[in-house]
């Protein structure tokens, strides 16, 4: 995915309204290009606040331990926003531009600078369909090779107003948690949740939230990766991500001038009333 259209505007102060047939969804470049609200049937998904709805993680996804990381000999150091680790990325917390938009799709970017310590590009596009909605991401350096990660981190409701939500899937294994929250790098037999763990799907990720007699919502990526987070009442996280926590240490994936890092995301829904 390009990353280099000439068509950019400035931040927008308003969010980016989508609609395709029943389904609503809108964007907020300002709050880092976070999908603010997804209304399926007149029905909100997402829990609401700055904080929440749907944000992108990149540069990296989940902790990166005590906030350090290498890149071939040389040490950079990361904000700590988590003690005493460096979490989720810096694209939550910037202002995105607008590339392009239309009626139900539009593409965001935003240039890589401090704390971050390559300069590069992101661009996140949104496309919205009847039921589904598809995001991608990608990550290019503009010179140096650097390791990178791009995620997703949505706050799905528990309860939509009827039963809670029942989480399902079939990880082939999970990454130990250790008692520093970070995948200690052995993989274990799934556990029982509550979970604020990182799993394996080896044929990609394939999770599905049933919210009884209301609504089905399954997430799917080619990546193999997912973190699934539900230690809150209010909410059920299901997070593809394209490695582990921790993988800028653990599992660099290296970003180059010519081999950029994308990852895509589909959300496909159906109603159950």
């Amino acid at each position: 995915m390009s990353t280099h259209d000439t068509t950019e505007t400035a931040p927008q102060a308003h969010g980016v309204r989508l609609v395709a047939g029943s389904a609503e969804l809108t964007v907020l470049p300002e709050n880092g290009c976070r999908i603010g609200s997804l209304r399926i049937d007149g029905t909100e998904v997402l829990r609401q606040g700055a904080k929440y709805g749907s944000f992108p993680m990149v540069p990296w996804c989940g902790r990166t331990e005590l906030g350090e990381f290498r890149n071939g000999g040389e040490l950079h150091r990361l904000p700590i926003n988590s003690p005493p680790h460096a979490i989720h990325g810096t694209g939550r917390d910037t202002a995105w531009r607008t590339a392009r938009k239309d009626g139900s799709s539009a593409a965001f970017t935003y240039d890589l600078a401090e704390p971050w310590p390559y300069p590069g590009r992101v661009t996140q596009l949104v496309e919205l369909a009847e039921n589904a909605v598809t995001l991608t991401m990608s990550v290019e350096a503009a010179s140096d090779s650097f390791p990178a990660q791009a995620g997703w981190h949505p706050w799905f409701l528990r309860n939509l107003g009827g039963e809670d939500a029942r989480i399902d899937f079939a990880p082939d294994w999970q990454e130990e948690r250790g008692d520093n929250h970070l995948p200690t790098g052995r993989r274990i037999d799934p556990q029982p949740g509550p979970w604020d763990d990182c799993f394996g799907m080896a044929d990609g990720v394939d999770v599905t939230l049933t919210w009884p007699g209301q609504l089905e919502l399954k997430v799917t990526s080619r990546s193999e990766w997912v973190v699934v987070y539900d230690e809150q009442q209010e909410a059920i996280c299901v997070e593809p991500q394209s490695g582990p926590p921790n993988g800028l240490n653990t599992l660099p994936r290296l970003v180059t001038p010519i081999d950029p890092l994308e990852i895509s995301t589909t959300w496909t829904w159906r109603t159950l009333s």
